[in-house]
């Protein structure tokens, strides 16, 4: 290897003054280019990068911040569903609907009992109730009056049609849940 450099070296010497100063200029332009290709470039590219991470990592930070603020709602719901349930009324859900029904002034023809999934902590009870020809209001007093009882009564499903005879009246279908510790 000193060899080659001695060999440069001396031919380095040999040339002109001007060609000396050409070379030079040469040699450390290309040290430049190198310097900033395998030093410069690679720091500021890491720079850059780490900024995209960290703004990535902002973002979901609060991307988390608002799952959090979600769950916690989620939550707090859920706790309210559960005293409810724990507190509330216990009894047989269609006597419970047939009551509210003669509230809201509707007459519940089909009142049909629903298998429900088995969970440890609650049972479920559901039942698909039918309404035929009945108004719009009355049905919307009806559900309000499902969902505002003391007993913990969910409205799971919905189906509204438009009577063919009487276009100003409904057929309306819908399973209601009750729900009870076990």
């Amino acid at each position: 290897m000193s060899e080659l450099w001695s060999r440069l070296r001396t031919a380095f010497f040999g040339l002109e003054p001007r060609e000396r100063m050409l070379v030079s200029a040469a040699g450390g332009l290309l040290g430049l280019a190198l310097l900033y290709l395998l030093v410069v470039s690679p720091l500021l590219s890491a720079v850059g990068g780490g900024k995209q991470r960290l703004q990535a990592a902002d973002q979901q930070a609060r991307a988390m911040e608002g799952l959090r603020r979600e769950f916690d709602e989620v939550q707090a719901r859920l706790a309210s569903v559960e005293q409810r349930v724990r507190s509330g009324p216990r009894g047989n859900l269609r006597t419970t609907l047939e009551n509210l029904a003669r509230q809201a002034t509707v007459k519940v023809e089909p009142m049909e009992p629903q298998a429900s999934p088995t969970h440890p902590a609650y049972r479920e009870t559901k039942v698909e109730v039918g309404l035929r020809g009945v108004t719009l209001s009355q049905t919307v007093n009806y559900l309000h009056q499902i969902e505002t009882a003391p007993q913990a009564l969910s409205v799971k499903s919905l189906r509204i049609r438009k009577r063919p005879d009487r276009p100003d009246l409904l057929d309306v279908t819908f399973t209601v849940s009750s729900f009870e510790p076990t």
